[in-house]
This record gives structure tokens, sequence and C-alpha cells, in this order.
């Protein structure tokens, strides 16, 4: 990648399900290091671009390129090996296998000894993860299962952690948590594209963010310019 290659660039890319087009023109980059964030209403196709990016979803038309290479054509597994690691919505953990095992899974394109060895971090990024590693996902409260998405995302070792949603169910004092350590992650290198309902959490980590409406980009600024925008604050922050 050049310096002045995006790590990841969406040009224009539409996606439908069936004849409802749900994604329409969108075109945004990420910088490598940079957390960026995609704030919007339910069903403004945030989670239908994350799909796309990660080839869960084809798209109609338009390219995706990671690396400055396309990969509009790879297969999703692919995507996770060349460093592309989602963590869902609603975080999806496997409620009946242990918290450890749930980790190894987010490591399956890896060699055993080094996923064991990039556990350690995700320990000491989430010491309650530690004392529960025996115990089984379903168990653990909303705010440990968050914790345990992500840091099973982190076991893929990836160069992009895309965070699907990660405050939704979460009570407001696990959600400023959670929010401190999407910070400390970007701190620490990782590069993050953050698709949030909660805009002005997200924002107020975010280096830049993009507001989706409808399947359209319609704002583009940094974290703090969108902050202070009176469109956004009158239809996502609640202010006047």
């Amino acid at each position: 990648m050049t310096e002045n290659t995006p790590l990841l660039e969406v040009r224009e890319v539409s996606t439908h399900y069936g004849r409802i087009q749900a994604l329409r023109g969108v075109s945004l980059h990420i910088n490598e290091g940079e957390l960026v964030a995609l704030v919007g209403n339910n069903g403004a196709g945030k989670t239908t671009l994350l799909h796309t990016i990660c080839g869960v979803q084809a798209s109609s038309s338009g390219d995706v390129l990671f690396d400055g290479a396309s990969i509009t054509e790879v297969r999703a597994d692919r995507r996770v090996r060349m460093g592309i690691s989602q963590v869902p919505e609603a975080r999806q953990v496997f409620g009946p296998m242990t918290v450890e095992d749930n980790l190894l899974m987010g490591a399956f394109t890896r060699k055993r000894k080094e996923a064991l060895e990039d556990m350690d971090r995700v320990y000491s990024l989430f010491p309650a993860l530690a004392d529960k590693r025996r115990q089984n996902a379903g168990t653990l409260s909303g705010g440990q299962q968050q914790m345990l998405a992500i840091g099973r995302g982190l076991m893929a070792k990836p160069r992009l952690l895309l965070l699907d949603e990660p405050s939704m169910g979460l009570s407001p004092k696990i959600t400023d948590d959670t929010f401190e350590t999407i910070k400390s992650l970007r701190e620490s290198g990782t590069t993050i594209f953050l698709i949030e309902q909660n805009a002005s959490s997200a924002l107020a980590v975010a280096d830049r963010g993009y507001v989706l409406e409808t399947g359209e980009v319609v704002l583009a600024d940094t974290g703090q310019a969108l902050l202070r925008n009176k469109k956004v604050k009158e239809a996502y922050l609640g202010m006047s």
C-alpha cells in the first residue's frame, strides 16, 4: 500500500435485495490507523454496507478495494484471511462453547500456536474474560459478551476491524466502557470502521465520519465537525 492509498475504498457501490435497492452509489474510504464511523438510523443500510465489504452480501455495481486491490469478487473467507474481521451486530457469540473456544473460533485462519499467543493480548484487554475463560459464553452478561465478540474479532489479527452496532442492547455505563475500549484499540494502531446508531458516542471517538440515509452517503467530515453539524444535531443527537 502506498502512502496515499486508503486501506479500504468503497467506490460507487450499490446493493440490492431482489428489487429493493439497499445501497445507492456509496463511496467512502478508510486510511490505515484511522477510526472511521458510519452513523444513520435503522434501515439506512449500515449493516448492508458492512456485509458488502465483508463479502457476505454481493454488490450490484461498484467496486470494493482493500490495500489498493479490488476484492469485489473475492469470497468472504478469503477477505478474512486478507485481514478484514467483523464483530457482528448483537454480538452473536457461540453460547454453548466456552469463552476460550469462542476466541479460538476467531482465529480459524491462523496457526493454533500463534492464536494462543494472541489470546493473552485479549485477556489483558478484557480481564473479565480471563476470569471466565472456562465458562460457557451464553452465561456471560451482555457487556461481557460484547467484550468476547470484540476479542474474537481481534483474534483474526485484522488489518481492518469492522464493528457493527457495538452499543446495541447495552446499559449506558457498559456503552461508555465499550467506547473507551474502542478508543484504546484505535490508539494502539488498530484500523476501525465503526457502524453505529449511537451517533454522539461514535462521532466523539472517530477521526472521520459518514452519515448514511436511505442507502446514500449524505454527509462526510471529521467526527468533531459532524458533531457540530446542525443537521446531525437535529436528526441524530436530538438537539436543535
